[in-house]
């Protein structure tokens, strides 16, 4: 079966250790794209950490091309049109902030528009994904926030901190608040929460039955945690070589890593069958 989309992780992925796309995935992409194949960047980013991807990629500001965004929380048209959007209660956000707290983890809530933290002493890695990201940070106190409350639509929650207050944290997370988000382990200093609908693959499932294409007919390539989900759902899953374990496991192919052109060469050999 022909390969029609292909959904391709950012970070450790699609973009190399200095955060660019290289010559020759650019190159193989732009020729998916001419040959009629979609390329969905599927991320934990929001669309302010995408669009310089999709500009570089020559798929911006398209109505028909599609971007997923906060691990599954938002799908929608490079050119803005919502396909998908599942957004966190502000009752369980303030349920899990508070759960935090006890915790002293830091923590952060992202929107369409900014990170939101009650720290005030912001986490290096806070300011690191605001960097990262492009979105710029915003402190508010808890009671602001819930004064507030109608006004922020939650994409998702992060905690944000050293991997052993992460680890310790996640160890105390009480069930009834495990029921209530997807969670997934973006990196070591970022534990990641979401909808309980929101998920890469659940998201790029319902993006690609809307498009009417086939579960076979759909490549991910990714590789982390936060990839596993669109990995198991594709036809062709795809481990990068700089994977986890855990992905490299659950894929059904293997490929070089985000430093050599690992992107390039599963188009090549699953989209146009190059040897």
């Amino acid at each position: 079966m022909a390969i029609k989309l292909v959904a391709i992780d950012i970070d450790g992925t699609l973009i190399n250790d200095q955060r660019q796309i290289t010559p020759k995935t650019v190159a193989a992409l732009k020729k998916a794209t001419a040959a009629g194949v979609k390329v969905v960047l599927c991320t934990g980013r929001p669309m302010t950490g995408v669009t310089a991807y999709l500009k570089e990629l020559g798929i911006a500001d398209q109505d028909d091309e599609y971007v997923v965004s906060f691990n599954g929380g938002l799908a929608q048209s490079t050119s803005g049109n919502v396909i998908v959007n599942h957004s966190i209660s502000f009752d369980d956000y303030a349920d899990w902030e508070n759960f935090c707290l006890k915790q002293g983890v830091h923590s952060q809530i992202e929107t369409r528009d900014y990170i939101y933290t009650t720290n005030q002493d912001l986490s290096k890695y806070t300011i690191y994904e605001s960097g990262l990201v492009d979105m710029p940070v915003r402190y508010r106190s808890m009671d602001e926030m819930a004064r507030e409350r109608d006004q922020y639509i939650v994409a998702k929650a992060m905690m944000v901190d050293e991997k052993d207050k992460i680890d310790t944290a996640l160890a105390h997370l009480p069930q009834g608040l495990r029921d209530r988000f997807s969670i997934v382990r973006s990196e070591d200093f970022y534990l990641e929460f979401m909808h309980p609908s929101a998920s890469k693959g659940q998201t790029l499932k319902t993006l690609s039955e809307q498009l009417g294409i086939k579960q076979d007919e759909v490549m991910a390539l990714g590789n982390a945690q936060n990839d596993n989900s669109m990995i198991e759902f594709a036809g062709i899953g795809v481990a990068m070589g700089n994977s986890i374990p855990e992905t490299l496991k659950i894929a059904d192919v293997t490929v070089a890593d985000n430093n050599h052109d690992g992107v390039a060469e599963a188009v090549d050999k699953y989209v146009f069958n190059v040897k």
